[in-house]
């Protein structure tokens, strides 16, 4: 019988633990495909809304703990020969009905960034009254549309347009007057970033070197804050920071809890065939081949559980493609390398988790397993 063969088996012997195993990792694997897949989108849609809006660079706080800027800097940012705009914006996640919770921006009636919406109903608001716009998505989940009224906080706001925004996280979201927003937040004259709109470089400089220089022109002239590339700024805000560590958070402990399941199933398994392990080394099987054998029992275990990981982490993406809260920014489909990644990872954990037990079925002397009962 073959080594290949003999390990085959042994997999096999005890159908229903393996079948539990099974199910545990590719449980795990699922959780990473889907929880590591959303946020990943999420970050897309955040790159997607600055790359529509022509935003080239977000000044913000150097700080981590102090995240807010003065308003008053946006005379200084536009007098700058690099910037051909700079608007003060804020972001804020907030409940909108008890059921409804949602992204809600903070923008100037004359922000560059209006210019990437598309509106489908009504019209912009103007000025700093108490209007609001919604995106298409967000007015067909609270069931209003233009005209109707909505009462945040307290306040009633005007509902004077629906639009279709470039990223899904507008379109989900809502739009109102900045210092409306600056109110129900308690920011007083503070806002949550400045979004920077460079001119074309001038002959000779490539667009890098020119966002570079207009990055060390700008935190020159503004001593505390950063100008941060759009790119960089949507991998990195605090929203998608959250989603990014909850979604790693949850899918370690998935994984982890898939290893010892493969552990303790290997762990019984060398138990079970001590006796055989002992005849294996009488015939002249060295430890390292009894290791090898073990450990490649553990990453089958792990290559199957990987493959039904990944099923199931589709099934899970495709599902949130298509609940319409979640539809715009789920992603269905899973790239080729991310599924050899996935593989990859499913069978790592199954060589880490039964390292120990091999390494203990390899120690065995072939007498004292001859002799085990």
């Amino acid at each position: 019988m073959s080594f290949f063969r003999i390990a085959l088996k042994n997999v096999l012997r005890r159908k229903f633990r393996t079948s539990l195993t099974l199910f545990g990792v590719g449980m795990g694997i699922a959780a990473f495909v889907a929880l590591v897949g959303f946020s990943r989108a999420f970050e897309r849609e955040w790159l997607r809304m600055y790359d529509s809006a022509g935003t080239d660079l977000a000044v913000v706080q150097k700080t981590f703990l102090n995240t807010t800027v003065d308003q008053s800097i946006g005379p200084k940012l536009l007098a700058m020969p690099e910037v051909a705009d700079a608007v003060p914006m804020i972001i804020n996640m907030m409940d909108l009905t008890p059921e409804v919770n949602a992204i809600v921006y903070g923008w100037p009636d004359n922000s560059y960034e209006m210019n990437s919406l598309v509106i489908t109903q009504g019209r912009r608001y103007h000025g700093d009254a108490p209007e609001i716009m919604l995106g298409e998505i967000l007015a067909d989940n609270l069931g209003k549309k233009a005209g109707d009224s909505l009462d945040i906080q307290g306040t009633s706001f005007k509902i004077v347009g629906v639009f279709r925004g470039g990223s899904a996280l507008e379109t989900g979201g809502a739009l109102m007057p900045m210092p409306q927003l600056q109110t129900l937040s308690d920011l007083g004259t503070k806002v949550t970033a400045f979004h920077v709109r460079l001119r074309p470089p001038p002959s000779g400089e490539s667009a890098d070197e020119h966002l570079l220089k207009a990055r060390h022109s700008i935190e020159a002239a503004l001593p505390g804050l950063k100008a941060v590339p759009a790119g960089e700024r949507a991998g990195n805000n605090q929203l998608v920071l959250l989603a990014r560590s909850t979604a790693w958070g949850t899918s370690l402990i998935a994984l982890f809890i898939g290893a010892l399941g493969i552990t303790n199933t290997m762990a019984m398994s060398v138990f079970e065939r001590t006796k055989e392990i002992g005849v294996l080394r009488a015939l002249g099987w060295k430890r390292w081949r009894v290791m090898k054998m073990i450990l490649s029992e553990a990453a089958a275990l792990g290559f199957v559980g990987g493959l039904l990981g990944l099923f199931l982490g589709w099934a899970a993406l495709h599902i949130l493609a298509i609940i319409p809260q979640t539809s715009s920014i789920g992603f269905a489909s899973i790239r080729w390398e991310q599924a050899l990644q996935t593989l990859a990872i499913a069978v790592l954990i199954g060589v880490a988790a039964g390292f120990v037990p091999a390494w203990r079925g390899a120690k065995l002397s072939p007498c004292e397993a001859l002799r085990y009962e």
